[in-house]
């Protein structure tokens, strides 16, 4: 009895130590010195944000990417921009290729931003869309600000608006009223998109105002005033840049938040075409999260090659081939970079949606002004590049002018192949001047 006893203690005692060394190698805290449930489960979001779970695979992504548009045929001129350059080829072809270069990449940076804002919702869609949407000109301008080029700059940003306005609105308008009689879409909304461009310009005049009127405007330090401008007229638009950028804030949240019912095509419009517009407006997912994103990065990164070749050939270009570099600025380079809104626009007036016309054009001459171009002031202001709002009397009269009739065209809520007409007679008249400035 007294032996079963004891070897009853000693089978508990081992039960015990063991017990007790199984509870001492283990972890104080859950995961800790291995790796445990928590850390499986960043690394599985990981893997399945890479692999897309429920999106198109990376190859369905890249496949539609590459081969989804006709344009992409122009890819070509993308190596031959990089060998050109590299191997000192004729300035001619440097800026031709490069030019070609940028214009389907253009296409396919939106198309990336589109994909990409697929899933993110609405607010973060458009601050996805007012970030890319004019990222061709923001490396251009920042490629010829850092070259020290202000008036391409300035140049490049004026043609951008008058191209959004006149040559894309008017060729939208003119296919439109060929299919169409006539196109409807809702006048309270285009014209406080078209007032806010009319205070732009305003802000652009008063700069223009002060270099021309004012004695400490007229003072000039060196030769070129472009490049040596008086303390005054910096002062007077860095300060202008910095309340634009918060007008762009607050004429963002009035589309997206506040009044986005004066965005939308009017009630008398026929409801066929009112669910056309509500289906367009929604972006088909044909590629992945992660692909979109890693297209629009690689895509960003091409262009700012492609854009410095570009902007380091203008100046001989100019020179060899006798075009003025008025011309090369106002009326080349936006292009290049609204090549994809062009498209976009023209086919949507002759589907008949033309609040999206609307919103392409205007909207995006909006982003010019109010973004893009203080945002490169203020770029300059930081990278000491004394680049100011005083552009010339003469392109401050024709962006007047311009914004003018386009006011006039906007006001009845219409459109037709008239109006379209009259803008387009309007740009091409600005190019002959601009070829002899």
């Amino acid at each position: 009895m007294a032996q079963a006893e004891r070897s009853k203690f000693v089978e508990s005692n081992a039960s015990y130590q063991s017990t007790m060394s199984s509870s001492e190698s283990a972890p104080l805290l859950e995961n800790g010195g291995h790796t445990g449930h928590r850390n499986l489960t960043f690394t599985r979001r990981v893997i399945n944000f890479m692999k897309g779970e429920s999106e198109p695979s990376w190859e369905e992504s890249f496949k539609f990417f590459i081969f989804g548009t006709w344009l992409n045929i122009l890819l070509v001129f993308v190596p031959l921009s990089f060998i050109s350059h590299n191997m000192d080829w004729d300035v001619g072809l440097v800026f031709l290729f490069s030019f070609m270069a940028i214009v389907p990449l253009s296409k396919l940076l939106g198309e990336a931003t589109d994909q990409l804002s697929v899933k993110l919702g609405e607010t973060m869609s458009g601050l996805l869309n007012a970030s890319f949407g004019n990222a061709v000109e923001i490396i251009i301008g920042v490629a010829a600000l850092l070259t020290g080029q202000l008036r391409i700059v300035q140049t490049s940003m004026i043609g951008s608006i008058l191209s959004n306005i006149l040559l894309v609105l008017g060729c939208s308008f003119l296919a439109g009223g060929l299919y169409h009689r006539e196109g409807l879409f809702n006048g309270t909304g285009a014209q406080a998109s078209a007032s806010l461009i009319t205070l732009l310009c305003i802000t652009f005049v008063v700069p223009a105002a002060y270099a021309s009127t004012t004695d400490p405007g007229k003072e000039t330090y060196c030769s070129n005033p472009d490049e040596c401008p008086t303390a005054g007229l910096l002062f007077i638009s860095r300060g202008t840049a910095i309340l634009l950028l918060g007008a762009y804030c607050a004429y963002i949240w009035f589309q997206l938040k506040s009044h986005p019912d004066l965005f939308v095509a009017p009630s008398s419009q026929n409801s066929d075409v009112a669910v056309a517009l509500s289906e367009t407006d929604e972006t088909e997912p044909r590629m992945g999260t992660a692909a979109a994103g890693v297209a629009l990065l690689l895509v960003t990164v091409v262009i700012a090659f492609c854009a410095e070749h570009l902007v380091t050939s203008i100046e001989e270009t100019a020179a060899r081939y006798s075009i003025t570099k008025a011309f090369i600025g106002v009326i080349l380079l936006p292009i290049v970079g609204n090549a994809a809104e062009h498209v976009t626009s023209v086919w949507m007036a002759m589907k008949n949606k033309y609040e999206l016309t609307i919103t392409i054009c205007v909207g995006s001459s909006i982003q010019i002004a109010c973004l893009v171009v203080p945002l490169l002031v203020i770029i300059g202001w930081i990278v000491n590049q004394p680049l100011t709002l005083y552009f010339h009397n003469f392109e401050t009269i024709v962006l007047f002018v311009s914004v003018f009739l386009v006011n006039l065209l906007l006001m009845d809520g219409k459109a037709n192949y008239l109006e379209g007409l009259m803008l387009l007679t309007l740009y091409l008249v600005i190019a002959l001047a601009f070829w002899v400035v």
